[in-house]
């Protein structure tokens, strides 16, 4: 079967989404617009909406429109270092004060755990010299900076953030801009960490065929 890890990924990716979606409705503590639009002011979300549609990108071969910018592998690598964010931040920030049972701990393991783990191996399988150019990767940094606009703008005028370390009224606006400087000094570092990882595997492989030719 072609694309079949492809295909695995949005099975698993999107499961996790819609049945998040599903419990976030369900146990809803405000009006059902205001829910939903809380539910994409979700980092975890938005990033693993990214790589359902990378998938769906891959699998239908769609390179047309808005599908053209997830349809190389530059976006695969920037989608595998924000949905590896998402796992640190939780796995660190987040765990502690949150614990899901039932359905929503399976649900929150596959979105910040298992799925960062299988684009991590798919990114490390599918890898090419195309995707570690470094301008276009870097300028998926414009990807948090838009979110954290929104959350922000937003949270002005609703009083909702959806992560207690970007709670400015809470923890305070130094605080608040800690922790984000601190988020993407780790993003820019795990970014130069894929690339070199990335340039060290092609770098054997490259090897690899070479003595194979010969």
């Amino acid at each position: 079967m072609k694309n079949k890890f492809e295909i695995l990924g949005l099975i698993i990716t999107g499961f996790a989404l819609l049945t998040q979606f599903y419990l976030i409705i369900e146990n809803r503590q405000a009006s059902i617009t205001e829910t939903i639009t809380r539910f994409f002011s979700f980092f975890t979300v938005l990033t693993n909406t990214l790589v359902a549609l990378f998938f769906i990108t891959i699998i239908f071969k769609l390179k047309q429109g808005p599908f053209k910018i997830l349809s190389n592998q530059t976006a695969l690598t920037a989608i595998t270092t924000f949905i590896l964010i998402v796992s640190l931040v939780y796995q660190f920030a987040l765990r502690g004060i949150w614990q899901p049972t039932g359905m929503q701990y399976l649900i929150d393991e596959l979105l910040h755990s298992i799925v960062p783990l299988y684009v991590l191996i798919y990114w490390l399988f599918t890898l090419d010299k195309s995707a570690l150019e470094l301008k276009p990767v870097f300028t998926w940094l414009l990807y948090p900076m838009f979110y954290l606009s929104f959350v922000f703008t937003r949270g002005y005028f609703s009083g909702f953030y959806p992560y207690p370390f970007l709670n400015i009224p809470e923890i305070g606006l130094i605080n608040t801009l800690q922790n984000i400087l601190v988020i993407i000094g780790v993003t820019a570092i795990l970014f130069s960490i894929m690339l070199f990882i990335g340039k060290i595997i092609i770098s054997k492989r490259t090897v690899s065929i070479h003595q194979e030719e010969n």
